[in-house]
């Protein structure tokens, strides 16, 4: 259920809304957008009539939410979400590219891959320091010390910083380190790591899971947001099918899709979306051309000899034409890269 307030409401007509909600046992989740608060009401509000809130003052109207995902859905919250931290911002007009190299291997690799990308325009760096991998015998990242690089590399390039948080105990050591936090596809559907993100106010980089539905990522951003944390980018990365040409196969309609379901910024990331470095360009500028917010992109200076993930990894150069490529396209599409 949700509450939306008259344009003008006050904050004294706004807490005796809330204070009911939790009267009443529930949770309220107040979203102020430009014209309306609007609170969100969790919890089993099922058998509830909106009359309970109708009568109170600067209450306009009262509606039930038709999807589980409460939070995250349109109705909601009708406008587009704008995250903002650390003077960067994702969603709106302009689109943010996040790059960097899979995993951090050293700092000079860092270093190099993140002058670089920032040279081209990226406007954050993506690094792995812990990497979950289907292998226990494969390169499972730097750790504490691949953090302490990361942001290294944030001082000397100005860069924020996107990286993995695998379990809810590193989610403070992480958070130290990160400007977002990134859950991966493996980890999509870990709830205790949902809910550890979701009692920070670190904007959250949600991937889908490989083998997940549209539905099943909505929900567990709902886990996140649930828990205070509204600050949540849904990241399209591909699913696995039937498919052996491609790692996995990139189902650009959820773009569009979470678009139309969902007020959150969506982040298309079509190196792991075709694990080939040669259709990461095409795929990036589809991905804009269909709605996405943003791309994450994985970049290394010697892919041949990475120790994660080179097949999918553009070099700097290829890199900086791709982001040449996308200029005039973003701009030809009312957008700015």
């Amino acid at each position: 259920m949700i509450v939306i307030m008259k344009a003008g409401a006050t904050a004294a007509e706004i807490g005796a809304v809330i204070a009911r909600v939790e009267e009443l046992g529930l949770t309220p989740h107040p979203i102020y957008g430009e014209n309306h608060t609007v609170i969100a009401v969790v919890g089993e509000a099922v058998a509830l009539e909106p009359d309970v809130f109708q009568v109170l003052s600067g209450v306009e109207t009262v509606t039930r939410i038709g999807h589980q995902f409460k939070l995250a859905s349109r109705q909601a919250k009708a406008e587009d979400t704008v995250i903002a931290f650390n003077g960067t911002t994702i969603g709106g007009r302009k689109l943010v590219v996040m790059a960097g190299p899979c995993s951090v291997e050293s700092r000079s690799q860092l270093l190099e891959t993140a002058q670089a990308v920032k040279e081209a325009g990226a406007r954050l760096l993506r690094g792995g320091a812990y990497k979950p991998r289907t292998s226990p015998y494969a390169f499972q990242g730097m750790g504490l010390k691949g953090l302490e690089l990361l942001a290294e590399a944030r001082e000397i390039t100005g860069l924020k910083i996107v990286t993995e948080v695998m379990t809810p105990e590193a989610v403070p050591l992480v958070s130290q380190y990160a400007d977002i936090l990134q859950i991966g596809a493996r980890n999509m559907q870990n709830y205790g790591l949902l809910n550890a993100v979701g009692r920070t106010q670190r904007p959250v980089l949600l991937k889908r899971g490989m083998m997940s539905t549209i539905q099943e990522l909505l929900m567990s951003a709902e886990y996140i947001m649930s828990n205070g944390n509204y600050k949540v980018m849904l990241c399209e990365r591909g699913i696995r099918t039937f498919e052996p040409m491609t790692r996995n196969t990139f189902d650009l309609n959820a773009v569009p899709l979470l678009k139309q379901l969902s007020h959150l910024p969506v982040i298309a990331d079509p190196s792991h979306g075709t694990g080939r470095w040669d259709l990461v360009a095409p795929m990036a500028k589809a991905s804009i051309a269909c709605g996405a917010d943003g791309l994450i992109i994985e970049v290394h200076p010697q892919p041949e000899v990475a120790v994660s993930d080179g097949a999918q990894s553009l070099k700097p150069e290829k890199f900086a034409q791709m982001m040449r490529e996308l200029g005039p396209l973003a701009e030809a599409l009312g957008r700015e890269l």
